[in-house]
């Protein structure tokens, strides 16, 4: 029985070229390896006709607004028997965007589905060309993902003996084109530091929070060749629209955290902290920005989720330097002492961080001015996304036995 996988692209925009490049994938994946490729698209667009018309062409496609979604998280979420059903439904598809919810519902259809592996595409990115041909990831996902580490064949092999006997949980790449956080304007100005410097651990040192903020949200050498490296994957080196997991995304969720950039990196930290074998490959896609990102609106929107990320790093950092493994009860555990930490230093963080937002003038010190008038709530909101996500952990193993059981609804 061939193996059945599912690629996955998340959108709330119009991304028909997008999925035009990834019912490509689907394809390429059947032709070259023994699989069924079930093609998900989640979408919250006002495009779904459009898309729609698009993923025609693919073989398994299951395209589902969120009425669908809704419909068959309700039954998961009732079949549980989690508590608090009503609070369960909103942290797996919430009112406001949540990177880590998407995907998390991604998970749970992924099972329904009888999927073993989730392979995770964004709406904005497309594939590198390499001598007339497409670079597709999934070909460095499928030759690894799922196997005995012992059995990879890679460029490279940095793996610990004590390891080679664990299966590759993990297998990702970073992109090429527009940085993955869009601060790529300021990227010259004197404030860019200060600001991106934000996000450090505690007590880094200041060289240490330099050479972080020149590798942060930067790409990769295009691709020119296949290059492998079997590993623990250094979570800098990969990122969330290509990646690929098998089992570790039905034992840990992602953070549902709402309005807030990089709640869906959480599962490449816990297979880095639990030492977990992966490979890092070159098949990098190549991400861009998209208009409306650039519009004022937009731009407010997105600085915000950015805010909203390096005051959720207080209480991430807190959590990635206790991790030592991949038990859901462990991470909980750390996850609910993070959360009752002093808020006192997240206030410094988010004076700091509307300071440097004002000297960088022009149309940031109008982010300065929402930060100054949301404060409390952004840092009440950032405490109360790790309590949420703590409860999620918890509930989680119910919520994919049940998501096994449940069929999705007609579509």
């Amino acid at each position: 029985m061939k193996r059945r996988i599912c690629l996955v692209v998340p959108t709330n925009r119009e991304c028909t070229a997008t999925l035009a490049e990834v019912v490509a994938e689907a394809a390429y994946a059947e032709r070259h390896f023994d699989v069924d490729v079930h093609l998900l698209v989640l979408d919250s667009s006002a495009d779904f006709a459009a898309h729609a018309e698009v993923l025609g062409a693919a073989r398994h496609v299951r395209h589902l607004d969120e009425a669908t979604q809704r419909e068959f998280l309700r039954r998961v979420v009732a079949a549980s028997g989690t508590t608090g059903p009503d609070r369960m439904l909103d942290l797996l598809l919430p009112a406001r965007l949540s990177y880590g919810a998407c995907t998390n519902r991604a998970f749970l259809i992924a099972a329904a589905l009888g999927c073993e592996s989730v392979h995770r595409r964004d709406s904005d990115l497309y594939f590198q060309t390499y001598a007339g041909e497409k670079v597709f990831p999934i070909h460095a996902e499928l030759a690894a993902l799922g196997r005995p580490a012992r059995d990879v064949m890679a460029t490279e092999d940095r793996l610990d003996d004590s390891r080679r006997d664990m299966t590759v949980a993990m297998v990702g790449a970073s992109f090429v084109g527009d940085m993955s956080v869009d601060v790529e304007d300021i990227r010259d100005a004197d404030g860019y530091y200060d600001l991106v410097s934000l996000w450090a651990a505690p007590g880094s040192t200041e060289a240490e929070k330099r050479a972080l903020v020149e590798d942060s949200f930067t790409g990769s050498a295009p691709y020119d060749g296949d290059h492998t490296v079997l590993s623990v994957v250094d979570p800098m080196r990969v990122d969330m629209h290509n990646i690929s997991f098998h089992g570790l995304h039905e034992r840990v969720p992602l953070p549902p955290a709402t309005d807030t950039i990089g709640s869906d990196y959480f599962l490449i930290h816990v297979a880095d902290r639990a030492g977990l074998p992966g490979v890092l490959h070159n098949r990098h896609i190549v991400n861009f920005h998209t208009a409306e990102r650039k519009s004022d609106d937009g731009f407010l929107a997105y600085q915000m989720r950015f805010a909203k990320f390096i005051l959720s790093m207080y209480y991430f950092h807190y959590i990635y330097q206790r991790m030592t493994d991949d038990d859901p009860k462990t991470i909980s555990a750390i996850v609910r002492a993070s959360a009752r930490q002093p808020g006192e230093p997240n206030e410094v963080q988010a004076d700091l961080m509307e300071q440097a937002y004002r000297r960088l003038g022009g149309r940031f010190a109008a982010v300065a001015d929402r930060i100054r008038d949301e404060r409390d709530t952004l840092l009440s909101e950032a405490r109360r996304d790790i309590e949420d996500y703590a409860h999620l952990i918890d509930a989680w193993a119910g919520l994919v036995a049940a998501a096994r059981e449940t069929p999705l609804p007609h579509v």
